[in-house]
């Protein structure tokens, strides 16, 4: 049985209809200024997560922490970077799709046990983290957070394992679900990607120095270059002894399933991401947009900034003339992001502004990359009419969202996603549009070239799961009594 729509005052929150991701990672080995790197590597990946920053650097064998609360140009100046010396070092961003908002909670986690210390960044979900933390618990382990990343640290610290490495190799073989890491300890930089590889982790050389990156945007602005992607499964070793792979699942028959919303939406434009850049991609959805659903227009315009290229791609193909029709406050930056919705609502109504003196008295295609609940493109679209544009025809570049991710991506709970209870004449009724169309499941994949069509993962669209919760689910199942 569909839900009715529950009409409620409009509020322009530009912020609603964006889903969330929930880390950006990043990890340097063998250079002088390791942490200063680390830091810029950060800023490229700030639109992974807003909510914290951390950095870890080794010294003398010894790891040094810095974290706080906010954006990398809030939590470091050079007064704390100089206090990060060494010439190895990880970084993470986070946005909390698992576990509360708190300092506690912050990446990269540290901790000295028998075997030395070791520090972990983590991007993903694991989909049996409760399971594994009360089998953990059970057994003694005392947790100081209620991130599923913390399980990590305790899978590795097992003492049947002989040192860190087969630790690390030992604690992803019992973890289902996404994960892509960077774990630092005093003589080593280890990269991790899940073998499925939902989460991309790629690896760049700058001289004799090594990086680990969840985007090549971040290997851009320090000058390295893109060498190839972690592949799903793999553990790379760099040390100054060797580098070295292994493949710990050989042998055992695993799905990839990369995320294609990395493509659609959570990766920045000029990065390389599953093997293609991200924008010609985008271009390629916003062709197949066209090619599905046609109209007569005056013009094109993009929801900035991630309906640029899409919308670039819907021009080209069908003729009609690419122009900006909003404005956005750059200054507010990605502001969905950002978990406190107290402070959310104000920054995101100024986020974006129609340009009535160009929309007015036209037809209008608006491009954007996906819809969560509703309101935000209701709001937009009133906004559209408020600034004079005669027709409103929306183009989604991706198919409608029916499910939740269980793989690091914050999407709402199945009865908030509008997709999932309405079809799609009722969702062009509610928008109040003149047309609404989306992508399918084909033509979405059929954008990207790198991989077979069933090595990426389009679960919440199609409510397949590759790997189903184990013992509870979601963000805050591991916080429960304990936060």
């Amino acid at each position: 049985m569909k839900k009715e729509f529950v009409k409620k005052p409009l509020k322009f929150d530009f912020n609603d209809d964006k889903p969330k991701d929930e880390c950006g990672i990043f990890g340097i080995f063998n250079h002088e200024q390791a942490s200063e790197l680390t830091y810029l590597g950060l800023f490229s990946l700030q639109h992974r997560g807003e909510e914290s920053a951390g950095i870890v650097s080794c010294h003398e064998e010894n790891l040094i922490e810095k974290k706080k609360m906010g954006l990398v140009g809030d939590a470091f100046d050079e007064e704390t970077l100089a206090q990060l010396p060494g010439k190895s070092a990880i970084g993470h961003v986070r946005y909390s799709t698992s576990g509360a908002t708190d300092i506690k909670n912050s990446q990269p986690i540290k901790v000295d046990y028998s075997r030395g210390q070791v520090a972990v960044a983590h991007n993903g979900n694991l989909t049996n983290a409760k399971y594994l933390r009360d089998e953990l618990e059970a057994h003694g382990s005392i947790f100081t957070s209620t991130v599923d990343s913390e399980i990590f640290i305790h899978l590795m610290a097992h003492p049947k394992y002989k040192n860190q490495i087969e630790g690390i190799v030992g604690a992803i073989k019992k973890a289902q679900g996404a994960y892509s890491l960077v774990v630092l300890t005093d003589d080593a930089l280890i990269g991790v990607r899940d073998p499925h590889g939902f989460k991309p982790l790629c690896i760049g050389k700058l001289g004799h120095a090594t990086v680990l990156a969840s985007e090549s945007c971040a290997l851009d602005l320090i000058g390295a270059k893109y060498v190839r992607d972690v592949k799903p499964g793999e553990v790379v070793i760099f040390s100054n002894k060797k580098c070295q792979s292994r493949f710990p699942f050989r042998g055992k028959q695993q799905l990839v399933s990369q995320c294609i919303f990395e493509h659609v939406y959570f990766s920045r434009p000029d990065s390389m991401i599953f093997g293609e850049n991200v924008a010609l991609v985008r271009e390629r959805l916003g062709a197949e947009l066209a090619k599905l659903h046609p109209v007569d227009a005056d013009m094109v315009i993009p929801v900035p900034d991630s309906g640029n290229f899409a919308a670039i791609g819907y021009a080209r193909e069908s003729g009609i003339p690419y122009r900006a029709g909003f404005t956005r406050n750059h200054y507010i930056g990605r502001t969905f992001i950002g978990p406190v919705k107290q402070k959310r609502g104000f920054r995101v109504r100024i986020k974006l502004n129609p340009v009535s003196e160009v929309l007015k008295g036209k037809r209008v295609v608006v491009v954007d990359d996906s819809i969560v609940r509703g309101n935000t493109a209701r709001c937009r679209v009133k906004a559209l009419r408020e600034a004079g544009a005669k027709e409103v025809h929306l183009r989604i570049s991706c198919p409608p969202h029916i499910s939740p991710c269980f793989y690091g991506i914050d999407f709402p709970d199945k009865e908030d996603l509008i997709a999932a209870n309405h079809s799609i004449a009722e969702i062009k009724k509610f928008l109040e549009v003149d047309s609404i169309g989306y992508l399918t499941i084909d033509s979405l994949l059929s954008t990207v070239t790198a991989h077979p069509k069933d090595h990426y993962c389009v679960s919440c669209f199609s409510d397949k799961h590759p790997l189903a919760p184990k013992g509870g689910f979601g963000k805050f199942a591991l916080g429960r009594n304990r936060r």
